[in-house]
């Protein structure tokens, strides 16, 4: 009698690779994550790497985009609220909750890792992000422009200004959140500004 699975490799977990992997890009960036650290951190081998992946790039790729489209995804679903006042408060928590996800299921924020300050090998991926930012904040544009055109908004109101100190707090916030800055704190921080945004349109439309 035979024992077929002595010896076997420990089934392949896709998901839990690309976590791992993740891990390891946000926190040392793409020319600073060797191809050994990979291996050794997901228990593959190059081969198997490779065979998975396509190549040390292909994996970085695919974390990049596992854990960056979750954040248009939230700008989307922002916009499509009725409310003005809901839809920029709903960018500014629901990022800070994905910003601070438990550890065992999120690498943390790519946007302010250590992805984004690396050399020319992640230059595909700062175009990705670049444009991820832009699609992020036009669609943030269009839905405030929208608000002035049906009055919900006042006319002296400028979109893009309100536009841009929207996306300079949620930059701020995942820069914070990158330094281990609890997630109570940053979700008052967030109030704290949605607050002030309101009190301000408040004041322009009485």
């Amino acid at each position: 009698m035979t024992a077929h699975n002595r010896g076997r490799p420990r089934a392949f977990d896709r998901d839990r690779a690309i976590l791992d992997a993740a891990r390891l890009f946000w926190r040392r960036g793409y020319s600073g994550t060797s191809t050994r650290a990979l291996t050794a951190t997901l228990g593959l081998s190059t081969s198997s790497l490779y065979a998975a992946f396509g190549s040390k790039a292909g994996l970085f790729e695919e974390a990049v985009r596992t854990y960056a489209e979750r954040y248009r995804e939230i700008y989307q679903q922002a916009v499509a609220e009725e409310d003005i006042r809901t839809a920029i408060e709903r960018i500014l928590i629901d990022s800070v909750h994905e910003f601070t996800q438990p550890d065992d299921t999120h690498p943390g924020c790519l946007i302010s890792s250590a992805v984004m300050t690396d050399s020319t090998g992640t230059l595909d991926t700062s175009a990705y992000v670049a444009e991820l930012h832009r699609s992020n904040e036009q669609a943030l544009l269009r839905r405030i422009e929208r608000a002035i055109q049906d009055g919900d908004l006042a006319a002296g109101v400028s979109a893009v200004v309100l536009t841009g100190f929207i996306q300079a707090l949620w930059h701020g916030l995942s820069v914070r959140s990158n330094l281990d800055t609890p997630r109570e704190d940053l979700i008052e921080a967030a109030q704290l500004a949605h607050e002030l945004i309101c009190q301000q349109l408040t004041s322009t439309t009485s």
